[in-house]
């Protein structure tokens, strides 16, 4: 599994391509086919996986039962859509349009690492995510929330 860390700022060009960092780059295997899958985030983003961790989720979400209506309603909206990318002959990606108009992308994006996949944010409305709804207090409660106490609840 390929695992990512970073924050990196591109520009879309008008076609919808992009480069990906050379940040990013230099985490992927060297002998590596570059072969992505991008899909809708859960947020107003877009995720880009790698195809080696795209087949381990994707391993996972087959083994879902497709006869739950929830299970119906989540595959609807994190596969429709869902497209395997990989970089053309000046190393751009190529955000699907219908993708890049339903998260409303902008030129400016900001690719961030999530370990197992890149999201992809419009610049200003990561900012706006991120800077504007943060506060110490909501971070400190859920660092203990998420970290410690499912820390204690493996212990048991």
């Amino acid at each position: 599994m390929i695992r990512f860390l970073g924050e990196y700022e591109a520009t879309l060009d008008t076609k919808g391509r992009f480069l990906l960092p050379a940040g990013f780059k230099k985490q992927l295997p060297e002998a590596e086919n570059l072969r992505f899958v991008i899909n809708r985030g859960v947020e107003k983003c877009l995720n880009l996986y790698p195809i080696q961790n795209w087949d381990i989720l994707f391993e996972d979400i087959s083994k879902l039962n497709d006869f739950d209506p929830k299970v119906r309603e989540f595959l609807n909206y994190f596969l429709n859509g869902a497209t395997f990318v990989e970089p053309d002959t000046a190393g751009r990606l190529l955000i699907p349009p219908n993708l890049k108009e339903q998260t409303g992308l902008g030129k400016d994006i900001v690719l961030v690492a999530k370990i197992k996949k890149i999201e992809i944010w419009d610049s200003n409305k990561y900012k706006q995510e991120l800077f504007e709804s943060f506060s110490q207090e909501r971070y400190s409660y859920l660092a203990d929330e998420v970290m410690v106490k499912n820390a204690d609840r493996l212990k048991s």
